[in-house]
């Protein structure tokens, strides 16, 4: 007797064993930034570099400050952007306000028309204050691209499109602020869209298993970038059936020898 429990047992576990198995994935398939060496552990990698420039169509965030208390109201009460955009997260359907890039120029009080496009905020918050110190004592400015955005969409946990106030975004940042991809989606080809000036777009795959997406173009985001993860083939097939049967073979299984216990008692 003891003996059929003891096979019985056996033929449980073995059935369990099966299933974790054919559900396991090699860690190669979805460890991030994995070296194409050992040797490359210890290594010292430079990142890719990027500064985004004011393009055609980009609404500014401008801030003026100076001893003058009625001229600085001239500039900002055009600058009050909603709260809900201050800080990195997910955009309401709402108009994004400030002074939009028209023709490479934006329109600013006592300035006049002033041109923007190709600069840096930085570059054009110098240029700025250079200009107004004739007209205001001891001027400040600050600029921002208020509608600098990138999309996250496919195999993440909160696919959404994104607000980000420092004009500064990589692929794995952004992949992390969706709450990283699902166990479906393919790390080894996700796809980003890129707008270009002349209103195309240009299209890459990007491997965030390896470590030289570090060095990639396309590892700092820009502004209307959007980032798709396509699902596995499991995702589409029979991993979603392994996964919702699993439990039911485990419980059949489980009565099935409970039955044959009892039988050959």
């Amino acid at each position: 007797m003891a003996h059929y429990h003891q096979r019985s047992i056996k033929f449980v576990c073995c059935g369990v064993m099966m299933m974790w198995l054919a559900s396991c994935v090699s860690t190669k398939h979805i460890t991030y930034f994995q070296p194409a060496s050992p040797q490359e552990d210890g290594a010292v990698i430079r990142e890719a570099t990027y500064t985004p420039c004011i393009r055609e169509g980009d609404i500014l965030a401008i801030q003026v400050s100076s001893l003058d208390k009625a001229s600085n109201e001239m500039f900002n009460p055009v600058t009050q952007i909603n709260s809900a955009t201050q800080s990195v997260g997910i955009i309401a359907p709402q108009p994004v306000v400030g002074y939009t890039v028209h023709a490479g120029k934006i329109a600013l009080p006592l300035l006049g028309d002033v041109v923007a496009a190709g600069l840096t905020s930085k570059e054009l918050s110098t240029l700025l204050t250079d200009q107004l110190q004739k007209h205001l004592k001891s001027p400040t400015v600050t600029v921002r691209i208020a509608n600098y955005t990138v999309s996250v969409l496919g195999e993440v946990n909160r696919p959404a499109l994104y607000s980000i106030p420092n004009e500064r975004m990589t692929l794995p940042e952004a992949i992390a602020l969706a709450g990283d991809l699902t166990m479906y989606g393919k790390r080894k080809n996700i796809l980003v869209a890129r707008k270009i000036d002349d209103g195309t777009r240009q299209f890459a795959r990007v491997d965030i298993t390896k470590r030289d997406i570090f060095t990639s173009p396309y590892y700092y985001l820009r502004s209307g970038d959007m980032v798709y993860v396509e699902a596995t083939a499991g995702r589409l097939t029979s991993t979603d059936r392994v996964y919702q049967l699993a439990p039911i073979i485990i419980s059949s299984l489980t009565f099935f020898v409970l039955i044959f216990n009892a039988f050959i008692k």
